[in-house]
């Protein structure tokens, strides 16, 4: 027997379907850049300096590849005051360092919070990304003509289309180390790159990750143009390892970087060590990363060739802050950071 039909709709089934999110237009990553074009100059620059980089990592340059600046950038005034600092003091030391600045303008978040410069300019909390890019472009173009290398931590692989042209070097942080997307994106990335160990402080996670990123792939990404792609990569060959402990570990010290270094080679991988002065290996204790760095550099010295590099949080004022309407001017508002006073001594005793 058919039973009949219910043509009544429930209540919830008669609601409109309500959206959890909204959409804003963004510029697509060639109209930004034809809207602020890097010049020639510029170009031949960052390609020059990412050669410098990789030479350094490959060991034939036999310099120290020093990566420092703000934890994260908000304040574009003084991050460019900190640049033609740090220009000066790197061309004093070029003989024994290159100097690459770090121009972080993404900030991985463990929950919440102002996520960076990037998509939210105002740290406002509302976010305004058309903003942000235009704002972070400039920045990277204006750091750029100091004839300053530049770093970034890429977060969000979409933003790397619209800056990472301006990018000589590029860390995937602790917690996206494991993301097949960072792997697959770090795989058709044109410069050197390195990944961080895990928020436990082990490296397996780093290394499989430097295995997959060298490797080709296919993925989805989106065109220069924004419309979706599959895009295939060639491999990576210039990942390298960052150390920056975790959860209560160190591994600056001589063991732990052997024994890295180890398992690198066991696992047919370069060997190239750059060690994170800051974050789990200072126990987020900014003026521990004095000491670490001068312990590094003295077991560099002592041999240690597999260490090309060194990461600093400095910004031109020491400490940190919280995010407010009047901000202390130089400081960061998210990692606690060497001043540059600290920093120019640390770089000229080394």
């Amino acid at each position: 027997m058919n039973m009949p039909l219910n043509t009544e709709l429930s209540h919830q089934q008669m609601e409109s379907p309500v959206s959890h999110r909204e959409e804003v237009t963004l510029p697509s990553p060639a109209e930004l850049k034809l809207q602020m074009p890097a010049s020639d100059s510029v170009v031949s620059q960052v390609h020059n300096q990412r050669q410098a980089i990789r030479e350094i990592l490959h060991g034939s340059d036999t310099r120290t590849l020093i990566v420092m600046g703000p934890c994260s950038i908000h304040d574009e005034v003084a991050a460019l005051e900190y640049g033609e600092k740090l220009k000066a003091l790197a061309d004093e030391v070029s003989d024994r360092f290159l100097i690459v600045m770090r121009a972080y303008l993404e900030k991985p978040r463990t929950t919440v919070g102002w996520k960076g410069l990037l998509y939210d300019p105002e740290r406002t909390g509302a976010g305004d990304l058309n903003e942000g890019l235009r704002r972070s472009r400039r920045l990277l173009l204006n750091l750029a003509a100091m004839g300053l290398p530049l770093a970034t931590e890429a977060l969000s692989p979409f933003a790397m289309d619209y800056l990472g042209d301006l990018v000589s070097w590029t860390a995937i942080g602790a917690r996206t180390t494991e993301s097949q997307v960072h792997r697959e994106m770090v795989s058709g990335l044109p410069m050197p790159t390195g990944f961080k160990n895990g928020t436990d402080g082990g490296i397996a996670v780093a290394t499989n990750a430097m295995k997959s990123a060298s490797h080709p792939h296919h993925h989805l990404g989106v065109s220069a143009t924004g419309a979706p792609v599959m895009i295939t990569t060639r491999g990576n060959p210039d990942t390298h390892l960052v150390l920056r402990g975790g959860r209560g570990i160190t591994n600056y010290d001589a063991a732990s970087i052997e024994q890295a270094v180890g398992a690198l080679g066991n696992a047919g991988l370069s060997t190239a060590v750059m060690v994170d002065c800051s974050h789990d290996n200072a126990c987020k204790q900014a003026e521990r990363q004095l000491d670490i760095a001068r312990e590094v550099m003295a077991q560099r010295r002592a041999g240690n060739h597999h260490i090309r590099g060194l990461m600093l949080e400095s910004f031109l004022e020491p400490g940190r802050q919280d995010d407010s309407e009047d901000l202390r001017y130089g400081c960061s508002i998210t990692d606690p950071c060497l001043g540059w006073a600290q920093t120019e001594a640390l770089i000229r005793s080394l």
